[in-house]
């Protein structure tokens, strides 16, 4: 189906009832709730650390062009324009690309941990050997450790051409976050709104622990940053009125409407007209007001601008975990087997929301910057965050097993993790102060 045709097919909007009601539908029963993994990996060549460019030989096209026999459908936005994304031919799966060619995978949903794990493994495996057989090998860092965004080739798809013209007037960093950043992130579900709310803002509070135990992201241009998570620094300098944190996660009005307010309050970054991206200087809610060249928006444009807003934590008809930096599979496996297990079970649910003290939101941005800075090492007044990871690992631990315990073993890199009281970052720092290359990190956190 055409852009045109599904943008004919859309309703407009009439009301901002309309878009609350979005999140109202996507609610569903206590025994239908899935999860959903993605990974972003980074592509080097094999033994060096420059960028993969889209075309070529050996490149993101290449390696896109070969999976796609293997059980995918190519995907690109007209008939003529180059391949940028592969759908399986059965199940949900995608592979895309993000805009400086990091490789994700959108996995399929699924009832437990370890089937969204297992998924994973079996695409890393293949994509591995097509990469390989290229020249070329997935990293998982949460941010490139050499190189400059003018250095970087740019991915063939016109929401990034728009993207990368719209999206800096409003931040010094954000080309570095489209081009340098690669993350996982798990997605779920819930049962209705006051579920949505405390399973949101459950996250929200807890997110700077988990930046602490996935913190991956120590070097920039190949120095250190000062931050373990440098890729969660990036962040802050992307679009203040679309990243961070709601203050109503921390302030007790936090609802489905409270979203949209804030969604609303956010400028457009594209539009879509007639197969064009257009950037008329307008708030979603200027939109909505005076409409666009004598039409109202539709739902499709609600759908494009939700997925242009880039909180810690993300509606859209899931919950959307935002905060980890990319880690490696085993990593990446235990991050839906850490909030299926926190989430999923209302015992652990009561349990993580007693965890850590109710900080005000200038508290929380206080912890939050902590933790992306020191990882594991720092604090939250007096408890270090390694205690605290441990405590949150053994909520999720019990909640898997009275939930399902055959997710339970998917935990225990995050157990490993936060016992060594070190994130992975402090690990790839001191491999790399006793031998400063770029390939004594880039092998570390090879695939």
């Amino acid at each position: 189906m055409s852009l045109d045709l599904k943008r004919a097919n859309s309703e407009p909007i009439t009301s901002v009832d309309m878009l609350v009601s979005g999140f109202r539908s996507a609610e569903k029963p206590q025994g239908h709730l899935r999860l959903g993994l993605e990974h972003e990996k980074l592509l080097f060549p094999v033994g060096s650390d420059a960028p993969v460019p889209y075309d070529g030989p050996s490149g993101v096209g290449a390696l896109l062009n070969r999976l796609a026999p293997d059980g995918y459908v190519p995907f690109r936005e007209t008939p003529e324009s180059p391949v940028i994304a592969l759908q399986r031919e059965r199940g949900e799966a995608t592979i895309s690309l993000e805009p400086g060619g990091q490789f994700e995978l959108s996995g399929s949903p699924f009832h437990t941990a370890r089937e969204a794990h297992a998924e994973n493994l079996a695409h890393l495996k293949q994509v591995k050997a097509a990469a390989g057989e290229l020249g070329l090998r997935l990293v998982t860092l949460g941010y490139r450790p050499t190189g400059t965004t003018g250095t970087m080739p740019w991915m063939p798809k016109s929401r990034y051409l728009v993207m990368r013209r719209t999206l800096p007037e409003r931040g010094n960093l954000a080309l570095n976050m489209m081009l340098m950043t690669a993350t996982g992130q798990v997605s779920l579900d819930w049962t209705d709104e006051a579920d949505c709310v405390r399973k949101t803002v459950v996250v929200a509070r807890l997110s700077p622990v988990m930046n602490a135990l996935y913190a991956n992201s120590p070097l920039v241009d190949g120095k250190p940053s000062g931050y373990l998570s440098f890729r969660n620094r990036v962040w802050d300098e992307v679009d203040p009125t679309r990243c961070g944190y709601l203050p109503a996660f921390f302030d007790g009005s936090f609802s489905y409407r409270a979203y949209v307010e804030w969604a609303m309050s956010a400028p457009l970054l594209f539009l879509r007209r007639e197969g064009q991206y257009l950037h008329p200087k307008l708030t979603f809610r200027q939109l909505l007001e005076q409409g666009f060249e004598g039409q109202p928006p539709d739902l499709a444009d609600w759908t494009d601008h939700l997925s242009t807003l880039f909180p810690e934590v993300r509606l859209k008809k899931v919950v959307e975990v935002r905060g980890a930096d990319c880690g490696n599979a085993a990593m990446t496996g235990a991050l839906g087997a850490l909030w299926r297990g926190i989430l999923y079970d209302a015992t652990a649910l009561d349990e993580a929301e007693k965890l850590l003290p109710k900080l005000t939101y200038t508290e929380h941005l206080a912890f939050h910057d902590t933790a992306r800075r020191e990882g594991l090492a720092g604090k939250l007044g007096s408890r270090e965050l390694y205690r605290l990871a441990e405590e949150m690992v053994g909520i999720a631990r019990r909640g898997l097993l009275r939930l399902d315990a055959a997710d339970a073993p998917l935990l225990e890199p995050l157990a490993e993790v936060a016992a060594s009281k070190r994130s992975p970052a402090a690990v790839l720092l001191e491999a790399w102060e006793k031998d400063p290359r770029p390939e004594t990190v880039l092998s570390l956190a090879s695939v």
